[in-house]
């Protein structure tokens, strides 16, 4: 189904938006304040210098489907679909400057007065979670008189465009993502992208506005990471392009979603000791590296906030089922959990552990010894079945993902407070009201 479009602002994303939504057989009215980039896409040319965009620009102006215009109301009266381009910036402090777009909401709300149908805006410029929510809805009633919901409807639908490859990345998206507060909203808008490849994810407004932080902070920490790690190639007579080769060739864990899951913080016996032989050799190089070195910090930060969540509680008795780095090992150096544990302990608190993957009796050589280092006395904290560490407990902390719904569910209490710590999948997480919290979802 064809719909008639409206794109607000004429910058990268809005043209490239703009030209390849008229592409696909809709009627769209690009909109800007600045007469100039309005008089070049009227003429069908492209306001911004994009690979695919002239060629675009000719085809749909001859279609007669793309025109331009500085008339806000003249663009909302004659289309059912606005779409918020503007630019987003940042402020010197580094706060995003929101400037145009409050300006622009409220314009389109005073035209929203004489419409008489159903209007859906739909906030594309990347913002921070809470805008759609605590700005464009409010901005828009009470410029408009009009309600969310009845008379207007709101979306956010975020982009995914590099400037190089815009066309490309939005015509071939691996995936669109709509937020929404109104499930018939969504469809309104999914309806303009029944013509896309990939995955549609319908999601809350947070979510979508999230995400669009994540995808650059993730792309950002990719090239830091990248070119951490070729410097420091370099600087030992590494060559970086085999290496990267090879790591990049592995997608089950280095290029995978692997990892990639909100959880409690990282141990064991690998990854602490070598990103701390990564840091030290750098420092001999005289090599600085400040992504590398923030990684332990960061971990023992999140340590913190595992923490501070159980203590907050102001329970004295918890029970920790898990003890071991990961399930189905029995390896407790460097566990975050042994630490979590001696921790406790050292706040007051009566610990009793339930892991059964580890028995004292089968731990052996480094192992064993970590493990009577950190905690003398850990014998007596280690129950041998899951009823026995749960009975006397207040706070029950997950600390593994071997654990078994059914099971833990058998033996937890009305009055018992649970803190995950891995993530479970909802399928697996117990029956709790809100007496359950994770630590960082």
């Amino acid at each position: 189904m064809k719909t008639k479009v409206s794109v607000f602002g004429l910058g990268y994303v809005g043209s490239v938006t703009a030209a390849c939504l008229a592409s696909q057989g809709h009627s769209v009215v690009g909109v800007d304040v600045n007469p100039v980039k309005v008089e070049q896409m009227q003429a069908g040319r492209s306001p911004v210098v994009e690979p695919g965009m002239p060629e675009l620009l000719i085809e749909c102006h001859r279609a007669s489907r793309l025109s331009a215009t500085t008339d806000t109301a003249a663009a909302v009266l004659a289309t059912d679909i606005s779409l918020l381009c503007v630019g987003t910036p940042s402020l010197r402090s580094g706060k995003l400057d929101l400037g145009h777009l409050e300006p622009v909401c409220r314009s389109i709300a005073q035209s929203l007065r004489d419409k008489k149908s159903f209007h859906l805006i739909v906030l594309r410029s990347t913002v921070l979670p809470g805008t759609a929510e605590k700005l464009v809805i409010p901005a828009i009633e009470n410029a408009s008189g009009k309600c969310f919901g009845s008379d207007f409807g709101v979306c956010v639908n975020p982009e995914f465009m590099r400037e190089g490859s815009a066309v490309a990345d939005f015509l071939q998206p691996s995936m669109t993502v709509i937020g929404a507060g109104d499930p018939a909203h969504a469809a309104r808008l999914r309806g303009l992208y029944d013509w896309a490849p990939g995955r549609i994810f319908e999601t809350s407004f947070r979510s979508a506005e999230m995400v669009k932080y994540l995808c650059n902070a993730w792309h950002g920490l990719k090239v830091a990471f990248a070119n951490e790690a070729g410097s420091m190639a370099k600087e030992l007579g590494v060559d970086a392009e085999s290496v990267f080769e090879i790591f990049c060739a592995d997608t089950r864990l280095n290029m995978s979603q692997s990892y990639l899951r909100p959880g409690f913080a990282f141990g064991g016996s690998c990854l602490p000791k070598d990103i701390r032989a990564l840091n030290h050799r750098s420092k001999e190089l005289d090599l600085k590296l400040p992504l590398f070195e923030s990684i332990l910090p960061s971990n023992d930060q999140h340590f913190q906030r595992a923490l501070e969540l159980v203590l907050r509680l102001s329970k004295k008795k918890v029970a920790l089922l898990g003890l071991s780095f990961k399930a189905d090992t029995d390896d407790l150096r460097e566990s975050p959990q042994v630490q979590l544990v001696k921790q406790l302990l050292g706040e007051g608190r009566q610990v009793t552990i339930w892991d059964d993957t580890v028995l004292l009796g089968r731990l052996i050589a480094s192992n064993r010894d970590y493990i009577e280092q950190t905690i003398p006395h850990i014998g007596s904290l280690l129950c041998a079945d899951l009823a026995a560490a749960l009975r006397f407990a207040e706070v029950v902390i997950i600390a593994t993902r071997g654990i078994q719904r059914d099971e833990l569910q058998k033996h937890l209490r009305p009055d018992h407070f649970v803190v995950d710590l891995v993530n479970l999948e909802k399928s697996r997480r117990p029956i709790m009201n809100e007496s359950y919290e994770g630590i960082c979802w």
